[in-house]
């Protein structure tokens, strides 16, 4: 459990992060707070940037990341190409988004999933290994699509 795990959100998933931030330490994560780190309104966008350098510098391994609803910041994410963001709302996703997608972000919506549910998918994350075999194949074709 010695590795980084990064976790950054915008204003509207600044609650949710501080809480997961307290329960992971709790549980003997390493974690680096990227913010934001009040309330006040700021663009999502960056905040992925943020997280997406942390990973690419190796300051991090795996990432969570919250705006309101996950989903701009999600398709903020995965606009680098070495980021897999994987919005779930429930822990048959936090799993799957692993097992088949070797997704190295979390993304979780502040306004709309609880922390009960939060903690387990940040837990079933950070716990779960990539499947590998003909998922790698899939995955692998991730890094060449464009248009």
């Amino acid at each position: 459990m010695a590795d980084m795990i990064a976790i950054a959100s915008d204003h509207g998933g600044f609650e949710l992060k501080n809480a997961l931030v307290e329960h992971l330490k709790k549980e003997g994560y390493n974690v680096a707070d990227l913010g934001t780190h009040t309330a006040d309104s700021v663009d999502y966008p960056d905040i992925a940037a943020r997280m997406a350098e942390a990973i690419r510098n190796g300051e991090a391994e795996r990432g969570i990341l919250l705006c309101g609803t996950g989903i701009g910041i999600s398709i903020a994410a995965n606009r680098f190409p070495f980021i897999r963001a994987a919005l779930v709302h429930d822990a048959f996703g936090a799993r799957l988004c692993r097992e088949h997608n070797n997704a190295n972000v979390l993304v979780l919506g502040g306004r709309t999933t609880g922390p009960e549910v939060a903690f387990d998918c940040a837990r079933i994350f950070l716990t779960t290994d990539f499947l590998g075999d003909r998922h790698a194949r899939r995955v692998e074709k991730l890094s060449h699509l464009s248009c």
